[in-house]
């Protein structure tokens, strides 16, 4: 997801690792968090933000009321995710709730990691949300818009269209390609990664 701008980027080998939904990024964004990288998920801080009894999780019941609370209490997230999808001003509204959160998270967690030589910012909506300045380089994984669309579809459970939906809510690949200072190409299998990974952080 897109953050409002952060701290500058201070001396520090900060890794912009980005791509398309259902690319890969989590599966590098793991590789390198077993290489004892700290990588701070800008995902995984927008799920805070909505977590159940948050700020957050209120603002979105008291505008969508309760067809997006789950069984067990929490938020459907399928359900609010077909809501902002189908309405990009429903998208802006819920980004606009999302965004100041999640960059205090990213605040918080730079300052406690400063003394790191290397941190890995995971940020879907990198380029989008101009935050290429954050960065030493930028990593995006990369794969051929089908694969994308057929994991997306059997990751999420999703149909065709509202999985197109998705992907069009983001810059098409081909676009953040030419933006890279490195790809990661993950047309293959999972392994394959691994010594791309390698010879990426073995660069100057």
């Amino acid at each position: 997801m897109g953050l409002p701008e952060l701290p500058e980027l201070a001396g520090q080998r900060r890794i912009g690792l980005t791509g398309g939904i259902a690319t890969g990024k989590s599966s590098v964004g793991r590789l390198l968090e077993a290489r004892g990288l700290p990588v701070l998920d800008a995902d995984g801080y927008a799920r805070e933000a909505l977590a159940p009894g948050s700020v957050g999780e209120r603002a979105v019941l008291e505008r969508y009321g309760e067809g997006v609370r789950a069984p067990n209490g929490a938020l459907n997230r399928a359900a609010l995710g077909q809501i902002v999808f189908d309405d990009p001003a429903e998208r802006r509204w819920l980004e606009n709730l999302v965004h100041p959160i999640v960059r205090h998270r990213f605040e918080e967690d730079l300052q406690q990691q400063a003394r790191a030589a290397t941190v890995v910012l995971m940020i879907p909506l990198l380029f989008e949300a101009g935050l290429e300045s954050l960065c030493s380089e930028v990593w995006l994984v990369d794969c051929d818009e089908t694969q994308q669309l057929q994991r997306l579809m059997a990751r999420d459970r999703l149909s065709e269209a509202a999985a197109r939906a998705r992907m069009a809510a983001q810059w098409p690949l081909a676009r953040k390609r030419a933006l890279a200072t490195m790809v990661i190409d993950n047309r293959g299998q999972p392994n394959a990664l691994v010594s791309q990974v390698e010879q990426a952080l073995r660069r100057p």
